[in-house]
């Protein structure tokens, strides 16, 4: 059973691994000409996905308390980085007033992955309770994370196209900021708790 679940929480992982890794892709093309702040920084949380799903990885194929203590920490470490990143680029956005562009094809992966994320969150939530693995119970929770930041975003990106609020983007990217640091805190917090 426990080998049964371990093979289902890789495949969850690299599912996700796929998934971001394309859409890094897709989302760095759109936030270009976009000059999109939210676009560029959920194409960064997607890169700080990547790093945990590649972590988590590492983590179930020796589940030993002290690899995932590190696992924890090396998460919690790439949230608090990308948090300081989109900070500083909505501080230049807004001094500078970057009105950032349209971009439908942003807007249709956002939508998909924000569907996609949530699915994934639910099945290495559940594959981490049964396997009693706190790195994957914690992963889960940022690829909810990943997929509440994607409603978000959507939410800045729609308002910027269909209103022309400018300053969506921004927000949205705040948003990232909070999530960001509210889940490095958290996986870092959790190092002291692994057994």
């Amino acid at each position: 059973m426990t080998t049964t679940l371990r093979m289902r929480g890789l495949f969850l992982e690299y599912t996700t691994l796929g998934w971001n890794v394309i859409g890094v892709v897709v989302l760095l093309a759109a936030a270009g000409p976009a000059r999109s702040v939210a676009l560029v920084g959920f194409g960064l949380d997607s890169l700080i996905e990547i790093f945990a799903s590649v972590v988590v990885i590492w983590q179930l194929n020796d589940a030993g308390p002290e690899r995932q203590r590190r696992a924890l920490r090396l998460i919690g470490i790439a949230f608090l980085i990308l948090a300081l990143y989109i900070l500083g680029q909505i501080g230049y956005s807004l001094l500078t007033h970057v009105h950032p562009a349209s971009s439908r094809g942003g807007i249709a992966w956002i939508a998909a992955t924000c569907v996609v994320m949530l699915l994934l969150a639910w099945g290495k939530k559940k594959t981490g309770e049964q396997l009693n693995n706190p790195v994957l119970q914690t992963e889960s929770h940022v690829t909810l994370i990943d997929a509440l930041l994607a409603g978000a975003v959507l939410l800045g990106l729609v308002l910027n196209s269909l209103l022309g609020w400018w300053w969506a983007d921004s927000l949205a990217g705040l948003v990232i900021v909070y999530y960001g640091l509210k889940e490095g805190l958290h996986a870092m917090s959790q190092t002291t708790t692994v057994a």
